[in-house]
């Protein structure tokens, strides 16, 4: 991670010409929702979980919100194959941890997919990531830099 020799260039970190502003950097810190809600904050929190080891979580939480904007069932049954494959099965490098409760409801819902075939899981990652990796986040090098 390179020190900002300009402070209006995050691009390396969050994928913008310019950087926000240190007030939307700051809200961040104050809720998880409106980072998440953040394109730049999502691409910064990313950043945080590649570094962890764990931006499945945040791909599986990205995806299903792609495939809640897909209104054609052919498009949804092939997205939600993907999204099983790359993020529920078990002989997925990229699998997120969910609860026995949470895939059994995913299995149900594979035999007709939906746009919102995987809602549970997508709120159980939403949960572990606010609860789990977020507060490291705020305390990381990462974010400590974007408030200089």
């Amino acid at each position: 991670m390179r020190r900002y020799a300009n402070h209006h260039d995050c691009s390396s970190v969050c994928g913008h010409r310019t950087r926000p502003s240190i007030e939307e950097i700051k809200n961040w810190s104050e809720s998880f929702d409106r980072m998440m809600s953040s394109s730049a904050g999502r691409k910064v929190f990313r950043e945080f979980l590649r570094s962890e080891y764990s931006e499945e979580n945040m791909l599986f939480f990205l995806a299903c919100e792609e495939l809640k904007k897909e209104n054609n069932p052919e498009l949804v049954e092939e997205k939600a194959r993907l999204i099983y494959e790359d993020y529920i099965s078990i002989l997925s490098p990229k699998e997120v941890s969910l609860d026995a409760r949470v895939r059994e409801v995913i299995n149900q819902n594979m035999v007709e997919p939906t746009p919102h075939t995987f809602d549970e899981a997508q709120l159980q990652i939403y949960t572990l990531m606010h609860r789990d990796s977020y507060p490291r986040f705020l305390n990381s090098q990462i974010y400590k830099r974007l408030l200089q």
